[in-house]
């Protein structure tokens, strides 16, 4: 029998409040960059309240932090929850926050309610979902899923050229990259809880959102070199003007998105950079970065081949030199059976309705799925609106869907010794497709 968990919502508030203070930007914009004096003053606060939740704490290589409830039968794979905690420039306070101070929460309220588990429980705090400061997502759970080795991890620097390894290092991170790769079998389940970012649940009145797949994400990185020149003295029919065949490209992303034939393909150039940036001078380079996401992994991989020749009749038409990287080609993920049967349990002890449903933003989930079996659970967002400082969960919605996830995580943990669903299998690593 498990009891009812014992929720402290007013201290889960407070704790979501004094997160978002550790910042490079003022209230209500959170900006928290892995391995900036935010991030790191964070990692200080989120260790000291799962210390003081008696949790045993390690760290990786990467620094992800594992918060661990021992279990009566810790030699079993342990049941997981957790996020991340980083946030994009100008971004809110509950993207990542709440399934990280949720996380602990529910196993706070389970510890209250006097439960004890047999399976242990372990809160994970992820290190950079955002892909910010490396230029890839999901830094930290790609490292514990093998999707990238760790020679690809030493090989990362950010935009200022500043490495990886070193920005590891001063961080106080310095046990092996090659450890970072959890044993097979490590864990037997995983839930994250996550607000939707999206409109769906609000605009239906739906409570809880339990995610049943992953959508499929792809990134590429287009570069361009034309010949620049005076504004005033190159005439219109010598230029090869970078920028000019950029916005083709940027229409054409668009263009193929729409015309895939499904509501769930959405591409965007998301990134533009021009080189010199002068208003009296003809572009001479632009680097763009292009997302690609669908559900259907071959429908998704059509639009980027239509993005690819698109840049090269572009290219060969204007006169300019192209390059197309593959940055990530990552595959879909879909959530496990049993968790979500543990899920659906959930809501119907509580009496709550909820909405099976896809996420079309991947999450740390998408990557734990090639670890052991998934699923999510989603709440409101205002407006569906995140990656702003308008970003709104309320404190109802936060407590229900931490109270659903104590409630999975509790019938988890007397889960049978082998999950029924098939064992996880995607590829390990997926390094970088070069195309010129």
């Amino acid at each position: 029998m498990i009891p009812k968990p014992s929720l402290d919502p007013e201290r889960l508030l407070q704790e979501l409040e004094q997160l978002a203070t550790y910042s490079d930007t003022p209230k209500p914009a959170v900006t928290r960059v892995v391995f900036s004096p935010p991030d790191l003053e964070a990692r200080a606060y989120l260790t000291r309240l799962c210390r003081e939740a008696g949790l045993s704490l390690r760290a990786d290589g990467l620094g992800n932090l594992f918060a661990r409830w021992e279990g009566t039968a810790p030699e079993l794979p342990a049941v997981a929850t957790g996020s991340h905690y980083d946030a994009v420039p100008y971004a809110g306070m509950y993207d990542g926050t709440v399934g990280v101070l949720g996380g602990l929460e529910a196993i706070r309220s389970l510890q209250r309610a006097g439960f004890q588990p047999k399976r242990s429980i372990e809160l994970i705090l992820f290190t950079a979902e955002e892909p910010t400061r490396f230029g890839i997502g999901c830094l930290g759970s790609r490292g514990l899923a093998g999707a990238l080795v760790p020679d690809s991890l030493r090989e990362l620097t950010d935009s200022e050229g500043r490495s990886l390894e070193e920005l590891r290092q001063i961080a106080g991170y310095t046990a092996d990259l090659d450890e970072v790769l959890l044993p097979e079998g490590f864990y037997h389940s995983f839930v994250e809880l996550h607000i939707e970012q999206g409109p769906t649940l609000e605009q239906e009145q739906v409570p809880i959102g339990i995610v049943t797949a992953i959508a499929a994400p792809a990134s590429l990185r287009v570069t361009l070199e034309g010949r620049g020149g005076h504004a005033g003295t190159v005439l219109m029919p010598e230029r090869r003007d970078a920028l000019c065949a950029a916005a083709e490209i940027i229409l054409g992303v668009e263009a193929f998105a729409k015309n895939s034939g499904s509501i769930n393909t959405v591409a965007t150039t998301g990134l533009c950079e021009v080189y010199p940036n002068a208003v009296n001078s003809v572009p001479s380079q632009v680097r763009l970065e292009i997302d690609v996401r669908d559900v259907d992994p071959q429908r998704r991989d059509g639009v980027i081949r239509s993005i690819i020749q698109g840049v090269e009749q572009v290219g060969t038409r204007r006169g300019i030199d192209y390059n197309v990287q593959i940055v990530n080609l990552d595959p879909p993920a879909k959530s496990g059976t049993e968790v979500l049967r543990a899920l659906a349990s959930a809501c119907g002890e509580a009496g709550v309705k909820f909405k099976p449903m896809v996420s079309r933003a991947y999450h740390d989930t998408l990557f734990m799925a090639r670890v052991c079996p998934t699923a999510m659970i989603f709440i409101p967002c205002r407006n569906g609106v995140s990656h702003r400082p308008d970003e709104y969960a309320s404190p109802e919605d936060i407590a229900r869907g931490t109270y659903i996830l104590a409630l999975a995580l509790a019938h988890l943990s007397y889960a049978e010794d082998k999950p029924s669903e098939e064992k996880p299998g995607a590829p390990k690593d997926s390094p970088p497709i070069f195309i010129d």
